[in-house]
């Protein structure tokens, strides 16, 4: 309850100064990111893999995928066959394709890894819900002036800001939901449905996590890997 009062506090006086501008805690690799105070000391990147700015949505990727594609079907996706009804790779259930029991992405399929380097990687599910759970959400039509919509997390622990933009995803070729909703993967196999995995999601009315279909062309926002958050760590910059 005191870090939800202390939230909407820190919501308000940053509001009053500029509502909407990202932090920026440090830099890995050349990537920057944000520490948010999390109880993990996780730190994640302050724009998406295949951007270099909060506003740009960056590359879409299938799960387990490591490039962006055209077209992004159970047809085409990597470890998929028979439209969806057979898995080769991570699967967990004899009814559903090659069972190997992995539950999390290896290093070679992680598109934060492969893209950005070993500092980087895909975040886990509980890191995805750590996130969530660690700022209150607020949804915005234009961030920072920028004209951009998606979801503005404020830290509950510190004053620090993270911006999610509303990247949509693909199925086929198209993406009718960019600028309305919001979909990141995770690393993690969703256990619950078939051929999913899990990823969070937001549109202007809820904020949530899930899981489903594979082969879709979703967003990457990756954290620093192995990297403890410093209590020196304090120097902020703010950027579009």
């Amino acid at each position: 309850m005191k870090n939800l009062f202390y939230s909407l506090i820190v919501l308000t006086v940053t509001c009053g100064m500029n509502c909407y501008s990202q932090t920026i805690s440090g830099n890995k690799s050349g990537h920057d990111y944000v520490d948010l105070g999390l109880p993990s000391g996780k730190l994640w990147a302050t724009c998406n893999v295949g951007a270099t700015k909060p506003i740009e949505y960056g590359d879409y990727f299938a799960w387990g995928e490591t490039e962006p594609k055209k077209i992004y079907s159970w047809e085409n996706y990597k470890w998929g066959r028979d439209e969806g009804q057979f898995m080769t790779k991570y699967c967990t259930k004899t009814s559903e394709g090659k069972v190997d029991n992995k539950h999390e992405l290896d290093k070679e399929d992680d598109a934060a890894f492969v893209n950005w380097g070993k500092d980087w990687r895909m975040p886990t599910a509980k890191e995805e819900e750590e996130l969530l759970e660690g700022c209150v959400w607020e949804w915005t039509n234009n961030y920072d002036g920028t004209g951009v919509a998606g979801r503005v997390g404020f830290s509950k622990t510190n004053s620090n800001i993270i911006f999610l933009p509303a990247t949509g995803y693909i199925s086929g070729e198209e993406n009718s939901s960019l600028g309305s909703e919001g979909f990141y993967w995770s690393s993690s196999l969703f256990k619950n449905t078939m051929n999913g995995s899990y990823f969070l999601s937001f549109a202007n009315y809820y904020i949530d996590w899930r899981g489903n279909k594979r082969y879709a062309g979703r967003s990457v926002r990756a954290v620093v890997n192995d990297h403890p958050v410093s209590k020196k760590n304090s120097a902020k910059k703010k950027t579009k």
